[in-house]
């Protein structure tokens, strides 16, 4: 038995020089190890150490050179005899099987202990006759080492794949289509979609940029690295410019006017408050979340679809050249033609055009700042002393009463000004029946939509504050503005009622005035409306009991905000006794009573037509109801709008326009201001002149001032 080689074990493997031994020849290149054989070739429990570890020479030296070639493997013609008489008594056995059965002992049998010495004992001398007689079996492949080069998979594994892809090749295809057709999509959208929402139609999807031909072409010529950057850098492009899209979708559905790159970042807290107010805290909160999300991966996502399209193009490089080729001849044709699909040029080069836009704007808002602070060194007001002053108005009380969104549209409009006009006509007569007399016109606001402190700033101060950054200067500055001119004459005091107000509001300083009601210093222990803190009517109750009705009290100078009218219009107060406002917490019944839901007004644009002009009416009816109480004859009223709302009320292309009026009962008040052009009643009439709001300032503080020879000028 010691010299027969057991059936279980390897033959030798014929050394190609007859003077090497079987350990020293190179040994055959290992197929590609399945994870049957992988698991097969493990050593079992029961082996020696030294096998475990070691393994054979022959298998050491496969490891030591995987790139023998598998001409080297032995063949059927090569196999030792045992070798045919064992694979004959297991015909149905794979080859890999018996390799691997090669490799390890017997299952049934008991594993021998390792002698100390070659010739010890009789499992010793058999165990050497064994090692004469057969090499000892190779070592299971180390996969812990560090991997060397990997080999060419072969024809046999190629042919042979593995994973789902293998088992549903038609899905594979169908995926692998679906995901470029995807990321195609997704570019052009980038290129050709417009940065205004009310100009998305059909037809400009159909058009055929300029800027993807040109980048697509690029990226076909350049060398590998430098392909791989480019797609880099065009995929962050293409994701940022996404970003500035949707930016400017969001600004001009409110501003009218694209977002501000340097300027307008300020505002997406109040687009946040707007959700919030609109769909509720939850809602708000996950839509800002996911918008946040989407603008992270958007630069992302663009990368990878300019990816996946540029290696499309490399493999298919004949026909994306000749695909490009038509593309090119086609846009050239189409725009030498002025070719057009619904108004829309079909030759398109949007997204250059944006890219420098926002390049100039962002440039001339760098420089605004310069000519901005030059306009307002120009003040003719600067050094007026202050006796002379508002010379026209002494010893009355000025009411400056702001009311949010009442723009042009709600009486323009048919759907909103026939019922609001027939307000102004009542409210009109109830002040004639006071003995009130009133005029009104037009101003054009820097801004619609939003933004009311730079409509108000403009209002006050005669300058055009059209952006964050002019209205940063302003209150840096020392800017006569019109409340600061009746505080620094001594003969008002100042006051401002800032229901919106919620924080501290240091500007305040600057805007001249004594004393500064805000949210807190109102009393108010009622529910918001939405976005106002609290109802008009509530606003001008305190203004009267903690300012205006105090007796022995001097002439008084008032800026009151009124924030009934603010966006979303839903839910809106009803005007009630005003016996029962009392704290205000009796809103809280009405709310719950009368309010309605501002998630279920937006979904119907008449709907929020509807609420607006509502808003307006309750804001009028309340601040013309309480002049008309506790006015006097040195009462004079001067409201208006701070902005025109939004597009969902006014519609595409709206003007800036708002109205003006002026309220009182000297008649001296209104003979000061009879060269104005303006209406009589509280609707200023379509023909009525058109100021820009900044003009106002300038105008008013003339009409008022002294009017002997010599004094201030007229601007």
């Amino acid at each position: 038995m010691s010299h027969i080689r057991s059936p279980q074990l390897p033959g030798p493997t014929p050394a190609p020089d007859d003077d090497k031994a079987p350990e020293d020849a190179a040994p055959p290149k290992p197929e590609a190890v399945t994870e049957t054989e992988a698991t097969a070739a493990e050593p079992e429990e029961g082996q020696s150490e030294e096998a475990q570890s070691e393994g054979g020479p022959g298998l050491k030296a496969e490891a030591e050179n995987p790139e023998k070639p598998q001409s080297a493997l032995p063949t059927e013609a090569d196999k030792p005899e045992s070798d045919l008489k064992a694979e004959a008594e297991n015909p149905e056995k794979p080859q890999s099987d018996l390799k691997a059965d090669a490799d390890e002992p017997e299952p049934s049998a008991a594993p021998e202990p390792e002698p100390e010495h070659g010739n010890g004992n009789g499992n010793g001398n058999e165990t050497e006759l064994k090692a004469k007689s057969a090499p000892e079996p190779g070592p299971a492949p180390d996969v812990s080492a560090e991997p060397g080069p990997e080999p060419d998979p072969g024809p046999e594994r190629i042919a042979s794949p593995s994973g789902w892809r293998a088992r549903h090749p038609r899905a594979a295809r169908a995926v692998a289509w679906a995901v470029t057709g995807l990321a195609i999509v997704l570019v052009l959208f980038a290129l050709v979609v417009p940065n205004d929402i009310t100009e998305i139609d059909f037809g400009r999807f159909l058009r055929i940029p300029a800027e993807g031909i040109l980048v697509a072409g690029l990226l076909l010529v350049l060398p590998t690295m430098a392909r791989r950057v480019a797609v880099v850098v065009v995929g962050a492009v293409l994701g940022l410019l996404t970003i500035v899209k949707a930016l400017d979708m969001g600004s001009y559905w409110t501003l009218d006017r694209p977002f501000d790159l340097v300027l307008d970042w300020i505002l997406l807290d109040d687009a946040q408050s707007f959700m919030k107010d609109s769909l509720g805290g939850a809602v708000a909160q996950a839509a800002t979340v996911g918008l946040i999300a989407l603008a992270l991966a958007l630069p992302v996502l663009m990368t990878l679809a300019v990816l996946r399209i540029s290696r499309l193009m490399v493999r298919n490089r004949h026909t994306a050249s000749r695909t490009l080729l038509v593309l090119g001849t086609a846009w050239i044709t189409c725009s030498t033609l002025t070719l057009e699909i619904s108004d829309v040029p079909v030759a398109s080069h949007s997204a250059a055009t944006l890219v420098e836009n926002r390049i100039e704007s962002v440039g001339d808002g760098l420089k605004d700042g310069e000519a901005f602070r030059k306009q307002a060194a120009v003040d003719a007001f600067a050094d007026v002393p202050p006796d002379q002053l508002l010379t026209g108005l002494r010893g009355k009380d000025v009411l400056i009463t702001f009311i949010e969104s009442y723009g042009r549209s709600a009486i323009d409009d048919p759907r909103m000004g026939e019922p609001l006009g027939e307000t102004l006509a009542r409210k009109t007569q109830e002040l004639k029946d006071a003995g009130y007399a009133s005029r009104s016109g037009w101003l054009r606001s820097p801004i619609t939509g939003a933004g009311s402190w730079l409509g108000h700033s403009t209002f006050l101060s005669g300058l055009w504050i059209k952006n964050q950054s002019r209205y940063s200067q302003l209150v840096a500055s020392d800017r006569l503005t019109l409340t600061e001119a009746f505080r620094r004459t001594g003969a008002w005091r100042t006051v401002g009622i800032v229901p919106g107000t919620q924080m501290a509001w240091p500007e305040g300083k600057y805007f001249g005035l004594d004393h500064i009601y805000d949210s807190d210093q109102l009393g108010y222990k009622g529910p918001k409306f939405s976005w106002s803190t609290m109802p008009d009517q509530y606003t001008l109750k305190a203004f009267e009991e903690l300012e205006h009705g105090k007796e022995d009290r001097e002439p008084m100078m008032a800026e009151i905000i009124l924030t009934s009218s603010h966006n979303p219009w839903a839910p809106i107060p009803s005007t009630i006794p005003e016996d029962q406002v009392g704290d205000g917490s009796v809103y809280h019944s009405l709310q719950k009573a009368e309010g309605k839901d501002p998630t279920e007004v937006w979904k119907d644009p008449l709907a929020v037509r509807d609420e607006y002009r509502k808003s307006i009416q309750y804001s009028v009816t309340s601040l013309v109801d309480h002049v008309a109480k506790y006015g006097s004859k040195d009462t004079v009223l001067i409201f208006l709008g701070d902005h025109q709302p939004n597009k969902t009320v006014t519609g595409d292309n709206p003007s800036h326009d708002v109205p003006v009026s002026i309220v009182a009962q000297d008649p001296e008040v209104l003979e000061k201001i009879s060269d104005w052009g303006w209406t009589d009643g509280l609707q200023p009439a379509d023909t009525t002149p058109v100021w820009r709001m900044d003009k106002f300032r300038d105008r008013f503080m003339t009409a008022f001032g002294p009017q002997q020879p010599g004094g201030i000028p007229s601007p």
